[in-house]
C-alpha cells in the first residue's frame, strides 16, 4: 500500500479504513480488534483512541505499523516548526477535531500530520476547506496536541491578547523617564501601534525569551523571540504595521528615526510588575526593510554565586578558589550565548562589597549593576578595550573586569595588570579551556608572562534542561547511543525526555543548564606553558590531575535526568 493509494483516493474517494490495514497486517489479535471495534461502535470514540487507552498496540508500534505499510514517513513534531501561514489554512476547531495540524505547502499540495493517515472524514473536509490536494505525514496525538495548543495560540493571541493588554501593565523608559509623544511620523504614536510593541515585549519577558527579533519580509512581519538558545515565531502583524513598529522602538531606543539605511544600536528600560528590565537594541538595513533585535537583559537573573547558574559542586569549589586569589587572571571561554557574561557578572556581584573597588570596561556594557564602576569601549574615538584598560589602571582598581580579549594590546595589558597585584577576569572564543593558552601566545604574549598571571581557564555552554512538567522515562535510540565518542560504565540507554506540554509549548525543553571544564594553573602546567606545550598536551596534564572535561560534566547532566543525551551531543563535542 503505498501514496499511490492517497492519488486514488482523491479520484475515486475510496480508501481503506485503519480497521482494514490492522487486520490485513495482524498488528493485534483479532479478538482485540474486534473489541475495539464494538467499543466504537457503543461509545462513539475513534478507534485510534481506544486502541491506545486499552492498551491493545502501544503508539510507537501503530505508527511504525502505519509508516510502514502505507509508505507515508513518521515526523516528529516537536523538531519541526511549521509556518503559521500554512497553520491558519485549516480552522483551530477543525485540526482539534481530526487530530491535525497543517505544516507545508508547495504550489496546491498541503502536507498534513495524522494521527490516523486513514481518517477519510478528514481527508475530504481538509481538502474541501483548502482547495488543496493533501499529503498526509504521521505523527503522535500527544505531539499533534501539543502542537494545535502551542501554533494556534500564536494565531490568536494577536487579536485577543492586544484587546485584553493593560496599557499600564508595561512601561517603556527612556534616560530615566517614561517615553512621550514625539509627533513621529507613520503612526509610530498611535495607540495600536504603541500596544503592539508594549505587547511583543510584555510577552518575551514572560516566556524567558533572551532575544526578540522583528524580521520584515515582502509579504509580511515576522517577530520571533529566542527561548533557552532557541528561535521560536511568536506574532506575525500586519505587513502594514512594519514602518511603525519599526519607527516606535526607534523612538524609545532614541535612535534616528530618519536614518534607514545605515545600522544603529541604542537602549531603553522597561518596567514590567516592579521588574526593571535593560534592552539594548540593533537595527540592521535589510532588502526588505529594516531589521530591529532586542537584546533582554534581566538584572534579577544575575545572583551572586555559581550555585544558581546550575554548574557541579566540583566545578563551583575549583572556581570559588580561583576567583578568592588576591591577583592574576581568570579567562572564561566558550563560543558566542555560552554565558560567558552571565557568569562573570554573577562573580563580580560575589565581590562586589564596600571594601573592593571594581572596575570593567565591555563592549557593551550588558548589566549595569550597583557599585562597580563600568566603562563602555567606543572605538570610533579611540576608546578601545587597552586604551580603557590603562586608563582604569591609574584608578586604584582592585578586580578588573576586560569585556573581551580581542587583539595583542588587550591581551598584553590585561597579562601584566594581573602580574601587579589586580585580580583580571575577561572572556576569549576557543573551544575549550586548555585552548586559551594557546590563543594568548598567538596573541604575541610572552609563555613565562602567562604562566606567572594565569590562575585558571574555563571553558563553558548551555544545555536545555528537559521540562519538569512533561518529563517522562524514554529509552535512547541506538542511532543516538552510538554517537557517543566513549560510553562511561555508568553509562545506559534509560534516559528521560520532554514529551511537550503547555508549560514547554511543546518543545520538551525549559531552562538551561550550565556545564563548565576548569583548568587550574599549578606548577607543573606552568612548566608546559613556558616550553610551548601543545594544547592537548596541557588538557591530558589536567585531567591526569582531576580536570573533568565539559563533555563529561554534561553527560553527568544526563545521567541525572537534567537533560537529553541529544542535547549533549549537540552542544558539548568530545576532545581527545
Amino acid at each position: 500500500m503505498t501514496w499511490s493509494l492517497y492519488v486514488n483516493f482523491m479520484t475515486t474517494g475510496f480508501l481503506p479504513t485503519l480497521a482494514d490495514v490492522l487486520k490485513q497486517t495482524n498488528s493485534i489479535a483479532p479478538a482485540d480488534l474486534d473489541r475495539a471495534i464494538e467499543l466504537q461502535k457503543s461509545s462513539g470514540k475513534k478507534l485510534l483512541h481506544i486502541l491506545l487507552d486499552e492498551q491493545m498496540i502501544s503508539e510507537h508500534d501503530l505508527i511504525f505499523r502505519l509508516s510502514l505499510t502505507l509508505a507515508i514517513p513518521a515526523l516528529n513534531l516537536l523538531s519541526y516548526k511549521p509556518d503559521i501561514e500554512v497553520i491558519k489554512l485549516v480552522p483551530r476547531k477543525l485540526a482539534e477535531r481530526y487530530e491535525v495540524i497543517p505544516i507545508s505547502r508547495i504550489g496546491k499540495t498541503l502536507t498534513l500530520a495524522m494521527s490516523d493517515p486513514l481518517d477519510m472524514a478528514a481527508l475530504d473536509d481538509i481538502k474541501r476547506i483548502t482547495s488543496c490536494s493533501i499529503r498526509p505525514v504521521i505523527s503522535s496525538l500527544k505531539d499533534i496536541h501539543a502542537a494545535i495548543e502551542t501554533f494556534y495560540n500564536q494565531d490568536i493571541r494577536l487579536e485577543e491578547a492586544l484587546a485584553d493588554l493593560d496599557p499600564e501593565s508595561v512601561t517603556v523608559v527612556t534616560q530615566e523617564r517614561p517615553t512621550e509623544d514625539s509627533g513621529a511620523p507613520h503612526g509610530a504614536d498611535d495607540a495600536p501601534v504603541i500596544k503592539m510593541v508594549n505587547l511583543v515585549i510584555e510577552e518575551a519577558i514572560k516566556m524567558r525569551a533572551s532575544d526578540i527579533h522583528f524580521e520584515p519580509f515582502a509579504d509580511r512581519l515576522r517577530i520571533r523571540f529566542r527561548i533557552d538558545g532557541v528561535l521560536q515565531e511568536a506574532f506575525a502583524p500586519p505587513k502594514e504595521m512594519t514602518s511603525s513598529i519599526l519607527t516606535r522602538i526607534k523612538i524609545i531606543s532614541e535612535l534616528d528615526i530618519t536614518e534607514k539605511r545605515l545600522p544603529q544600536d541604542g537602549r531603553f528600560k522597561a518596567h514590567l510588575n516592579d521588574r526593571e528590565i535593560d534592552f539594548r537594541v540593533s537595527i540592521l538595513p535589510t532588502y526588505h526593510g529594516e531589521k530591529a533585535v532586542l537584546r533582554i537583559l534581566d538584572r534579577t537573573s544575575i545572583r551572586s554565586g555559581l550555585e544558581y547558574l546550575g554548574f557541579s559542586k566540583k566545578c563551583i569549589d575549583e572556581f570559588e578558589r580561583a576567583v578568592q586569589k588576591p591577583y592574576g587572571i581568570v579567562l572564561v571561554t566558550g563560543p558566542t550565548g555560552s554565558g560567558k557574561s552571565t557568569t562573570l557578572y554573577s562573580i563580580l556581584s560575589q565581590l562586589n562589597t564596600k571594601e573592593r573597588n571594581i572596575t570593567t570596561v565591555e563592549d557593551p556594557i550588558e548589566y549595569q549593576i550597583h557599585g562597580i564602576t563600568q566603562t563602555q569601549v567606543h572605538n570610533d574615538i579611540g576608546l578601545t578595550f587597552a586604551g580603557g584598560l590603562r586608563s582604569i589602571l591609574r584608578q586604584s582598581p582592585d578586580v578588573i573586569l576586560v569585556g573581551e580579549i580581542r587583539d595583542p594590546e588587550t591581551a598584553d595589558t590585561s597579562v601584566k595588570a594581573a602580574l601587579t597585584g589586580h585580580l583580571v577576569f575577561s572572556t576569549l572564543h576557543t573551544n575549550n579551556a586548555a585552548g586559551a593558552v594557546a590563543r594568548l601566545m598567538d596573541m604575541g604574549v610572552e609563555p613565562f608572562l602567562i604562566a606567572s598571571s594565569l590562575i585558571a581557564t574555563t571553558a563553558q555552554r548551555l544545555v536545555r534542561k528537559i521540562c519538569p512538567d512533561c518529563r517522562e522515562q524514554t529509552k535512547i535510540p541506538n542511532e543516538v547511543f552510538n554517537r557517543l565518542p566513549f560510553k562511561p560504565e555508568w553509562l545506559t540507554q534509560d534516559g528521560y525526555k520532554g514529551v511537550g506540554c503547555k508549560q514547554c509549548m511543546g518543545k520538551g525543553y525549559r531552562g538551561r543548564l550550565a556545564v563548565m571544564e576548569i583548568l587550574t594553573v599549578d606548577e607543573e602546567i606552568q612548566r608546559l606553558i613556558i616550553t610551548r606545550q601543545s594544547t592537548s598536551e596541557i588538557e591530558t596534564c589536567a585531567r591526569k590531575k582531576g580536570m573533568t572535561s565539559l563533555f563529561e560534566n554534561a553527560l553527568e547532566g544526563f545521567q541525572k535526568g537534567l537533560t537529553t543525551l541529544e542535547e549533549v551531543l549537540r552542544v558539548a563535542t568530545f576532545q581527545e
